[in-house]
């Protein structure tokens, strides 16, 4: 798959709340493309997940 495509998946699996899959693909676009949108796509749902879900990482 493409940065693009990897991307594009990333966004749906976000929109279905797979937030864990969603990184995977944003991490996987970014190796392939570090310019692709999806450095920022990943930031911003790390920012999310880090304040929605403190539990995660402070058990």
């Amino acid at each position: 798959m493409t940065a693009e495509e990897y991307y594009k998946q990333g966004n749906e699996y976000r929109r279905q709340g797979l937030f864990h899959e969603a990184i995977n693909n944003y991490i996987e676009a970014a190796r392939l493309d570090p310019e692709s949108p999806a450095v920022e796509a990943r930031r911003m749902l790390e920012d999310i997940m880090n304040f929605y879900c403190k539990d995660i990482y402070n058990p």
